[in-house]
């Protein structure tokens, strides 16, 4: 197939000339208070929810995963099983990238596998199983997996389409345009890292063009900045509504708070895998000779130690759900042999002498500011806790773009994490925040405390594999049951969505709490 050879100077050149007069009689602008500053805008690169929900702007996926995690089509128009480690998958005929080039199997093949293949292996949690992706014809693709794969649909759904001629692209040839070329509801029009995207519609795009002509996402991680900058009216809607700005919000008669359910379990990272661990010290601050987070006793501690219910309802203002596992009771995984750990500083002091440690120890709590609800906040709370039966500890909050890739390597002994859940089982979790870290397995790109659990790896491996429900569902609760029973994670909190915008917009929350323009509409 032959490579694109239309130029974006060309293209833009036919665009001038073909519609303006359009353009304009539909000029319609929509600003959006971004919580979390992306890291960049190659779509390959990074993993994360600020990333990815901004790529989605540009770029389509093979699967449409919605709000409520249900798999539809989007450059893929039909897909089928051949047989347990070959899918088909049927493409978009007619679909053009921003520079009029033509959309066709190359692209799917070269985005895939750069994926799959990139160093930084952002993406290894979904796209480990694939072995080889192949084209039978321009419009049909059959990806090749290792293994039966169960949730491949879903894993597909994360992966942006790319032109092929960028696939050997650099990151910064995203970042600054030249490569931030895709088949999506929007454009790109520029980029300052730190501050905005801004983009302009696609008019010609297959879905049908969006109502915004020109939209701008700005990065505002201070949620005093962006609770300021929607009540000044500079915004049309704003992410991660700051809890003590909601009654400003409500009390207004130009603005609305809107609400809704999301799928994010945010929990404690802990380093359960080196014998010294760097941010872990004595009461006296002097060495230790061991790591006391290996210890399950003192994991156990540590979480009763937390008053989770007065931090949802006091710090967070009731901006989430405790949590006891990766998901809640109706979903996938979801397993009645997990035990709740409750409040309990008198039992958690007492499990501290037990292990060896009846004068505690030392510790810093390592996070992000502004990337998840209260985050700083909370991380402050908790600490207070730990303190109170013997843990003293500090607490380190940084900008999610340096935060983002340390927590994941290792760096950090204590750490504030979370996980979007959107397949709504407990496989895709288990893969990214607690199955050993293996590179050439995809698995564990995300495990910062080094949790190397044979059963888990073992299950999981079972899990992944199995395409009938029936036998899959005890696998996924085995999962829970052994990630949690044991403390490998210490579970805090699901995170709702809550986002204040004007009156003059409507939005229904997604449970991945991507903030998309294409799917804010004007109020009836």
């Amino acid at each position: 197939m032959a490579a694109k050879t239309l130029t974006r100077a060309a293209i833009g050149l036919l665009g001038t000339i073909a519609i303006p007069a359009m353009v304009a009689a539909q000029e319609t602008r929509l600003t959006i208070g971004m919580s979390t500053t992306p890291t960049t805008l190659d779509p390959h690169e990074d993993s994360s929810a600020p990333n990815n929900a901004t790529s989605r702007h540009i770029w389509d996926s093979l699967i449409n995963l919605t709000g409520t995690s249900a798999n539809a089509p989007e450059l893929a128009t039909e897909w089928k099983v051949v047989d347990p480690t070959h899918w088909e998958f049927k493409l978009r005929k007619g679909v053009k990238f921003h520079d009029g080039s033509e959309f066709n199997a190359d692209d799917v093949i070269a985005s895939l596998l750069r994926a799959r293949d990139k160093p930084s292996q952002s993406f290894a949690s979904y796209t480990r199983n694939i072995v080889n992706v192949t084209a039978t014809d321009p419009y049909t693709i059959v990806v090749e997996t290792k293994v039966p794969d169960p949730i491949l649909l879903n894993s597909v759904s994360r992966i942006r389409i790319i032109s092929a001629d960028c696939k050997e692209a650099p990151v910064q040839d995203f970042d600054n345009g030249k490569c931030a070329i895709g088949t999506g509801a929007y454009s790109f029009v520029s980029y300052s890292p730190g501050s905005n995207l801004t983009l302009k519609r696609n008019d010609s795009y297959f879905a049908g063009p969006s109502h915004w002509s020109n939209v701008t996402l700005r990065f505002l991680p201070d949620d005093g900045a962006r609770l300021a900058s929607l009540l000044s009216n500079e915004i049309d809607i704003v992410e991660t509504l700051p809890a003590d700005g909601m009654a400003r919000v409500e009390a207004s008669d130009n603005l609305q708070v809107i609400n809704g359910l999301s799928s994010r379990f945010v929990y404690l990272g802990l380093d359960v895998s080196r014998d010294v661990s760097p941010f872990v010290k004595a009461a006296d601050g002097s060495d230790l000779d061991k790591n006391p987070l290996k210890d399950e006793r003192v994991r156990r501690a540590m979480l009763m130690s937390i008053n989770r219910p007065a931090i949802v309802d006091r710090v967070m203002q009731k901006n989430g759900t405790v949590a006891d596992q990766f998901v809640t009771q109706g979903y996938a995984g979801y397993s009645e042999k997990v035990e709740k750990v409750g409040y309990d500083p008198a039992a958690a002091k007492a499990l501290l002498a037990e292990a060896g440690y009846p004068d505690g120890f030392s510790l810093t709590l390592h996070g992000p500011s502004g990337r998840y609800v209260k985050d700083a906040e909370v991380l402050q709370a908790v600490g207070q806790m730990f303190t109170r039966i013997g843990i003293k500890s500090k607490v380190e909050v940084l900008p999610w773009s340096m935060y983002s890739e340390a927590y994941s390597k290792g760096t950090y002994s204590t750490y504030f994490g979370s996980w979007g859940v959107n397949t709504g089982e407990t496989t895709n979790p288990t893969v990214a925040l607690v199955a050993s870290r293996d590179e050439k397995k995809g698995t564990g790109r995300y495990n910062g405390g080094g949790v190397s659990d044979p059963k888990i790896d073992e299950v999981l491996a079972k899990a992944s594999s199995t395409l009938d429900e029936a036998a899959r569902a005890p696998l996924l609760e085995e999962l829970s049951t052994e990630t949690f029973n044991n403390l490998w994670l210490l579970p805090m909190h699901y995170e709702n969505v809550v986002l204040g915008a004007k009156k003059t917009v409507s939005y229904t929350p997604r449970g991945d709490k991507y903030t998309l323009a294409y799917d804010v509409k004007p109020a009836d």
